[in-house]
């Protein structure tokens, strides 16, 4: 039996490896990480320590198998990360990690990451300014459960008023991209990178009629972003 409810704290180190376990597109990103929680911080935990209430985890008795993180405000976001969070991952994770060791991992990108993003305004936060991330390990897919996750978000941002929700799609991951549009979103933006998809939150999102009826209604899979 899989449970959706808010986050908890204790569920940190689950989201966690969740985020681990399909950060390569949806795939098992293990074997690309020195360093396991890099991934955790910059898509997950800062999540619902900035914006409480926007986290939902989905749980089995094996304990976390997917989650979903939000923000109802993405640019008060970004300036609470450059104020709050990413000061102290740029100490312990300095600028001379993000050279490229030439072994395959990964560890170097998600360094500059964290040491290049900068709070940027966009055109497209006045209509859709909230924004997810959604992750669903392997078990848990193909159930229904990521539909679920983005209903139960939906019904957290509206209860906000929040007029509109956004994400970044990368090129490498066309099943995600299935998924969002099965959910509703259309693609807003192209880049070399992927798509932004945006869902109007003033209208009903197309979750599927089955889900209103069965909470375990089958749905694509909800690979990571």
């Amino acid at each position: 039996m899989t449970t959706i409810r808010p986050y908890q704290p204790f569920d940190l180190p689950g989201v966690y490896r969740v985020c681990l376990s399909t950060g390569d597109s949806g795939r098992d990103a293990t074997a690309l990480y020195r360093n396991p929680d890099l991934l955790g911080h910059i898509y997950a935990g800062p999540y619902p320590i900035a914006d409480p209430g926007l986290t939902f985890v989905a749980v089995d008795e094996h304990g976390v198998l997917g989650y979903i993180v939000a923000t109802a405000d993405t640019l008060t976001f970004e300036t609470w990360l450059e104020d709050n969070w990413w000061p102290r991952l740029r100490e312990q994770y300095p600028r001379e990690l993000a050279g490229d060791p030439g072994d395959g991992t990964e560890d170097w990108l998600r360094v500059a990451h964290l040491h290049e993003t900068k709070p940027a305004p966009d055109d497209l936060y006045e209509r859709y300014p909230a924004h997810l991330h959604i992750d669903i390990m392997p078990r848990g897919q193909g159930s229904g459960l990521g539909r679920r996750l983005v209903r139960t978000l939906v019904e957290a941002l509206r209860s906000r008023r929040v007029r509109g929700l956004h994400l970044g799609v990368g090129s490498g991951n066309p099943g995600a991209l299935a998924f969002y549009k099965a959910v509703g979103f259309t693609e807003e933006r192209r880049a070399p990178w992927g798509s932004t998809m945006v869902l109007d939150l003033r209208g009903e999102p197309n979750l599927g009629p089955e889900l209103r009826s069965s909470p375990f209604a089958e749905a694509p899979p909800a690979p990571r972003r």
